[in-house]
């Protein structure tokens, strides 16, 4: 827990200074940038980010501030609305990758061996539920 609160906040530090931008924004714009016309729905993004619904759309909310993402009514359910990665918030997140992912190899890649790189990895693995089929 102290491993992941200490690499989550010095992500944090680095990505507020770099890009003014909290990781968790940098999150919701990565897992938007990744989607099928970077687009998901609200509850679909919550889940994939292990977030509730109203942490979300206050991220959400900010971000739409700032024009990075808009929020888009659902044609068939109006009880659905999708979040959609605009193409500003599309370079915001372009321009912040390179100095996050620099950041996310000197908080913890840097610190491992290649070994430990490796176990990690296996761990993961194991937590999720994943195998090599």
């Amino acid at each position: 827990m102290a491993t992941s609160q200490l690499v989550n906040e010095e992500l944090d530090r680095q990505l507020q200074r770099d890009s003014g931008m909290p990781h968790t924004y940098y999150v919701v714009l990565m897992k938007l940038s990744e989607a099928p016309d970077r687009m998901l729905r609200m509850s679909e993004l919550a889940m994939e980010l292990n977030s509730s619904q109203s942490r979300l759309s206050h991220a959400v909310a900010r971000l739409e501030e700032r024009g990075w993402v808009q929020r888009r009514p659902c044609a068939t359910d109006r009880r659905v609305s999708w979040a959609f990665l605009t193409d500003e918030g599309f370079a915001v997140l372009a321009a912040a990758a390179p100095g996050h992912t620099e950041a996310v190899r000197q908080s913890f890649f840097d610190r491992l061996t290649p070994e430990q790189v490796r176990q990690l990895a296996e761990i993961c693995d194991a937590v999720l539920g994943r195998t090599d089929s």
